[in-house]
């Protein structure tokens, strides 16, 4: 037992029961078939195990942190020029803000005690007890003493930190969506005030809701990875935002044509999104939760195949129809497709019949490349297509759970309707409180000269002239 009370053997993170010390003589008998007689043990250690399924976290774990690289990349790519080392400093700060913030109290809403609605409102979370002992056994201590020691520890599956470690990074996943829409025009310190909330209470009550077991699990909501959880949670973060904080000077004209703003480095965000692409293996992999035996083997390959389809699939249906939704063929479109692509298959990679894979993610990337146009009509500005791939196209993959994979769609509704209020009404009032507070959009000037030399006092590209833009140029004519 942990200092919360909870046996972690029976709770994996996901919402459904892990095969923790399935040993393969067990598998095997299941299948009815019968070991030779006097085999070499053919079973996997129980020991074995716990070290499989605790690396299989950790390594993970690692390479969703790499996502941050790649929104990163593909944020500061992006923006202007004047804007691009605020992207950085935003990045590794929200990052470093969603590891403190659900280590301090995050962790425990989502998954201690959840009665329902919400976890623990305690603060710090640590290893279990059972850990504790072990790494208090000295040099002296017996082996007797030792394999109880070890026996207790892993009869939960898998190390109480490498779990947390798996789930910290989800959280930043959902805080760097915010990022991306809001670029060059909200404070530094505004959006980090933002996602301290987010990750420490908006993002886990969600997540009680649901891996927590709480009431929307009980209702038999299924979202494997987060297309909803992790992804819709940041779209409708970000959603708030743009509506809150407005668009960028200039990016609406009064005509009501859209000004167009095209990226500073089209192969900074290519390499973002291929990082991305990378990273959404240990997304969707790592959240079998489990490779300490053949069956989970066997399901993650699949997984990581289906992840790969729908991504693929997501980039080709948004360059087949960017000219008759944008009126061009557009990389950037092709590159959120991939993105959407990968947001809808989350909700259910663990199809076996991999078709699917691809149709779901073709059709995200329909989704977010007509999402993209919808965003302008309504002159809401998202600096990287962020809301259509990852709100739009989680909504899209969550519902898409009741063809491929056998949810409910009125579970499926529901639970896509409750997230989209709860996260979408909470931030909007946070996002007014902090404009009512201490502001969240830096003023015309810094605006005009750029984030990075207005409040950082260094430029990204310090050995380019940046040159005035065109609708300056045209307005100075006139004048």
């Amino acid at each position: 037992m942990n200092k919360s009370g909870y046996e972690p053997a029976q709770r994996n993170g996901r919402g459904f029961t892990r095969r923790i010390v399935v040993t393969a003589g067990k598998a095997l008998a299941g299948a009815g078939l019968l070991l030779a007689a006097g085999s070499a043990a053919a079973a996997v250690p129980d020991e074995s195990q716990f070290v499989l399924n605790t690396f299989s976290f950790l390594i993970w774990g690692a390479l969703v942190m790499w996502m941050c690289a790649g929104f990163t990349m593909l944020e500061s790519g992006s923006v202007r020029t004047k804007n691009a080392s605020v992207i950085c400093l935003k990045n590794i700060g929200l990052y470093s803000i969603a590891g403190l913030a659900y280590y301090l109290l995050g962790y425990n809403l989502m998954y201690v005690d959840v009665t329902g609605w919400i976890g623990s409102v305690e603060l710090l979370y640590g290893p279990s007890a059972d850990e504790l002992a072990l790494l208090s056994l000295g040099d002296d201590a017996t082996a007797e003493a030792q394999a109880a020691a070890t026996a207790a520890v892993v009869e939960s599956g898998y190390s109480t930190m490498s779990d947390w470690f798996f789930q910290m990074v989800f959280v930043a996943t959902t805080a760097s969506i915010v990022s991306g829409t809001l670029a060059e025009r909200v404070k530094l310190w505004s959006f980090f005030a933002f996602i301290a909330v987010l990750t420490a209470v908006i993002y886990p009550v969600v997540g009680a809701w649901t891996w927590g077991e709480g009431w929307l699990y009980k209702m038999g909501f299924q979202d494997f990875a987060g297309s909803t959880i992790v992804h819709s949670t940041g779209g409708w973060a970000a959603l708030a935002g743009a509506i809150v904080v407005g668009a960028r000077r200039g990016k609406f004209r009064p005509d009501g044509s859209v000004k167009s703003t095209p990226p500073s480095n089209v192969p900074v965000v290519t390499l973002g999104v291929f990082i991305l692409w990378l990273g959404w293996f240990g997304f969707n992999g790592g959240s079998v939760l489990a490779l300490g035996d053949a069956a989970s083997a066997v399901a993650m390959s699949n997984v990581l195949a289906n992840t790969n389809l729908a991504a693929a699939a997501g980039v080709m249906a948004a360059i087949s129809t960017a000219r008759p939704l944008l009126g061009r063929v557009d990389l950037l479109a092709g590159l959120n497709g991939a993105i959407a692509g990968l947001v809808a298959i989350t909700a259910g990679p663990d199809i076996v019949d991999h078709y699917w894979a691809i149709v779901i993610g073709a059709i995200g990337g329909v989704i977010c490349t007509a999402g993209i146009k919808l965003m302008e009509t309504m002159k809401l500005d998202d600096v990287v297509g962020a809301v259509p791939a990852h709100l739009f196209a989680g909504v899209w993959g969550t519902l898409a759970v009741c063809i491929a994979a056998g949810g409910s769609f009125v579970t499926q509704l529901v639970g896509v309707l409750a997230v989209g209020v709860f996260v979408f009404a909470a931030s909007w009032i946070l996002w007014l409180v902090l404009e009512k507070t201490v502001g969240v959009r830096v003023s015309e000037t810094v605006e005009e000269l750029g984030q990075d030399t207005a409040e950082l006092g260094i430029e990204a590209y310090p050995e380019f002239m940046l040159m005035p833009d065109q609708d300056d140029i045209e307005a100075l004519r006139r004048d």
